[in-house]
């Protein structure tokens, strides 16, 4: 089993930053890549940037580059998401995930496991 369980949500006005933790516990050993996803209300479940644990090759959406910075912390087994200049549309609930192999995906079926989610609101 691995479990995952993020940190660091909250309400921030447009423009301004926020730092998401998911700390990894448990059979970490079975993954390669760590992501977040988002979930705004009314929409599909978005990939948001992907780290591979064994090389650090980052992965982003093209609407968070430059704005986002994924990293890790292998002593803690800990993936980051850095979040500077938030737009209003970056408002969603923040999903981290893993999956085993070290090959780049931005589907979420092929993540097996989750957490449970952190709420990012933006205000404008």
């Amino acid at each position: 089993q691995v479990q995952l369980v993020e940190s660091g949500g909250g309400l921030v006005q447009a423009g301004g930053s926020l730092r998401l933790s998911c700390a990894a516990s448990g059979r970490t050993f079975v993954f390669d890549t760590m992501a977040w996803f988002r979930q705004a209300p009314g929409k599909e479940r978005e990939f948001v940037a992907s780290i591979r644990w064994s090389t650090g090759i980052r992965d982003y959406v093209d609407s968070v580059k430059g704005r986002f910075t994924i990293s890790r912390d292998n002593a803690k087994s800990t993936v980051n998401l850095q979040m500077f200049s938030l737009k209003s549309e970056d408002t969603a609930i923040y999903y981290c995930a893993a999956k085993d192999g070290g090959i780049f995906s931005s589907r979420p079926d092929m993540y097996p496991y989750w957490g449970q989610g952190t709420q990012v609101s933006v205000s404008s």
